[in-house]
């Protein structure tokens, strides 16, 4: 069975750490479930509450055994993920049965366990407030909620919102703190709140915590503005993410987004390996506890020590100070290998490559996650490369430590997304190829063969930046460093022990979408 788990991340023995610094680190116990939620075969057909409530309670059973498990290993806060409770592919009108009835907030405090019968159809979350009570430990879950609204509003036809909901509830069973998810991703069951919200929250182990839903990730409001403006420091994020390699498996955004933003982030996801689903993970800037399988249909609880303040954790190598390779990027005289070079077998780089005779043009157009990237192939065993999209362009020093007969290829985009989402990406990314024609470069790949020490950069516009690193059986590794040089985006990495799938640099224009 495929469980891949980073290497760099194993248990530690206890809640203290001693930095290089000598400085002393706090710790606390987080936990995540990647649940195989029992999902609704006849999601588009009318039923009733009490038939709704008998299918929600056999998910519902199963996170109550992993609120059990999670409190045994000494969890403090555990996360559920997006969907887990009722499914998903509801209409507006079949998942209303499946909605519990959210309180305004001028209606708070409330301890659904302790006072059950306050409120109407809010049995799911009274059933999470005493799961809480029971763990003792806080405890986050996604469902559906109701709330009222004019009737008749243009916006509000039928006198309610149905907004896709987190909730967190304390260790007593108390309301703490709910969220509508922002960025709806084709849930027509849902509405889409008329205002972002940006909710941040404190527990008696860690402060400023935040959270965001799957698609939200990708946009700046609320996940980044939650960091960048409101300062929190651990993202809870419950997801449904359906993965699409080579640059957004849910374990590459996830970790993405700690690393850009040197947070803690606890990501639980549904395992649905049909679906393409799997992928959950706690991150810290420097370590990953993560788990991806696509061979069983097994849920998996993630038990992780997370930093109390992930700024005093060292990150990565994050603005380490670099050079790239023995030119700098704007001499005329670093030598940049292209792939005409070898295709005439002229050139001390070119010998031993196993594709100098069948090379792809030296630029050339290839789909990858819906986009038309430029890419230049990688035609030798060490080398230089580089590519463009008008202005924006893409810089590689490479040496292959190991050679297999794979192609690899460097691409770049720069542009709007337009599909399953419209948002403007600059993207950097160095990918294994499905086979070795350049239409195959930006399939989906998850095993390579061929190890490669590399320095990639590019001259991106935005400062929001998410490094991305992928080696062979979807196994994470953080770069040796990465960051800024000369109005740059970097990223170094070396002495790799498993081949590589992808590296990236996915950038983001928010002002752009």
């Amino acid at each position: 069975m495929l469980q891949k788990y980073s290497a760099f991340c194993i248990c530690i023995l206890c809640c203290l750490v001693a930095s290089l610094s000598g400085h002393i680190v706090a710790y606390y116990t987080a936990a995540v479930y990647e649940h195989h939620a029992i999902l609704n075969q006849n999601s588009t057909t009318l039923t009733d509450r009490k038939a709704a409530l008998e299918f929600m309670l056999q998910n519902l059973d199963i996170y109550e055994m992993q609120v059990a498990a999670a409190a045994e290993k000494g969890a403090q806060i555990i996360v559920f993920p997006e969907d887990g409770i009722h499914g998903f592919n509801y209409t507006r009108q079949s998942i209303y049965p499946y909605l519990d009835f959210l309180p305004p907030t001028h209606l708070l405090p409330w301890n659904p366990c302790l006072e059950p019968d306050r409120f109407n159809d809010t049995e799911v979350l009274q059933r999470l407030s005493c799961m809480a009570v029971k763990g003792g430990m806080y405890l986050v879950a996604n469902l559906g909620t109701k709330v009222p609204c004019e009737p008749h509003h243009f916006q509000c036809p039928d006198g309610r919102y149905q907004f896709n909901t987190n909730v967190v509830f304390s260790s007593n069973g108390s309301f703490v703190a709910s969220y509508f998810k922002q960025n709806l991703y084709f849930e027509y069951g849902f509405d889409t709140p008329n205002k972002e919200q940006y909710v941040v929250f404190d527990t008696p182990f860690a402060s400023k915590f935040g959270m965001i839903t799957c698609f939200d990730i990708l946009f700046y409001k609320p996940a980044v503005g939650l960091v960048e403006k409101h300062m929190v420091k651990h993202i809870l994020y419950p997801t449904a993410w359906m993965n699409q390699l080579p640059l957004l498996s849910a374990i590459q955004i996830q970790r993405a987004f700690a690393s850009a933003f040197g947070v803690n982030f606890l990501a639980a996801n549904i395992h649905h390996t049909e679906l393409g689903m799997t992928g959950s993970g706690i991150y810290s800037p420097s370590k990953s506890f993560f788990y991806y399988d696509m061979t069983s249909e097994n849920g998996k609880l993630i038990i992780g020590k997370v930093p109390v303040d992930p700024s005093e954790e060292l990150s990565a190598g994050h603005n380490a100070q670099i050079s790239f390779g023995t030119d700098n990027m704007y001499s005329n005289q670093l030598h940049w290998i292209h792939s005409e070079v070898c295709e005439a077998e002229r050139g001390e780089h070119c010998r031993g490559s196993p594709l100098r005779h069948q090379m792809p043009p030296s630029v050339f157009q290839a789909e990858m996650m819906y986009d038309n990237f430029t890419f230049t192939p990688l035609p030798a065993v060490q080398g230089a490369v580089k590519v463009c999209s008008s202005s924006f362009c893409c810089y590689l020093n490479y040496t292959k430590t190991m050679v297999s007969n794979e192609l690899y290829a460097l691409g770049v985009f720069d542009g709007l997304h337009t599909v399953h989402g419209t948002y403007y990406l600059q993207i950097c990314a160095l990918v294994k190829c499905g086979g070795l024609e350049p239409e195959t470069c930006g399939q989906e790949v998850t095993e390579a063969g061929t190890i490669i020490n590399f320095q990639l950069w590019g001259n991106f516009t935005t400062k929001h930046i998410f490094p991305m690193l992928l080696t062979s059986g979807m196994t994470l590794h953080l770069p040796n460093s990465w960051g800024w040089k000369d109005a740059h985006c970097y990223m170094n990495n070396k002495n790799m022990s498993s081949g590589l799938v992808t590296a990236a640099l996915y950038g983001r224009l928010y002002n752009q979408d």
